[in-house]
């Protein structure tokens, strides 16, 4: 398994990158993506809505479960990734690449600093 340095991570197995326009890319973890297995479905029903931080902007299903995707910072989901959207299996191969979620607007980019580092995510699970 993979953990990119640059990305902050959740909780919940979602991790954040900020970007150079100020935008934020939302996705799941390559640890999130294993567990859940074959993903054959990503919904996001929340586009053009700001949400909090932790609020629930989505879902993904894989083929015997569905889980829910959590907001890591609060912000406007702006995009959802239409190549996911349409081939979700990008999740499990790519899932900090091709495979990302979501773009958002952060409320306040620096609530990125408050989430967990790769270190802490790793110790998170058991890496």
């Amino acid at each position: 398994m993979t953990f990119p340095d640059e990305l902050r991570y959740t909780a919940d197995h979602e991790w954040i990158r900020l970007e150079a326009d100020g935008t934020a890319i939302v996705g799941i973890t390559d640890f999130a993506q294993h567990e859940l297995g074959d993903i054959v479905y990503v919904d996001i029903n929340t586009l053009g809505q700001t949400l909090d931080k932790g609020e629930v902007f989505g879902s993904v299903e894989a083929v015997k479960t569905v889980s829910d995707l959590f907001l890591p910072i609060a912000g406007e989901i702006m995009e959802m990734n239409d190549e996911a959207e349409k081939s979700p299996e990008l999740v499990n191969t790519d899932p900090y690449g091709r495979g990302w979620i979501v773009r958002v607007r952060p409320s306040d980019a620096a609530e990125v600093e408050g989430l967990m580092s790769v270190d802490a995510y790793k110790d998170l699970i058991g890496q």
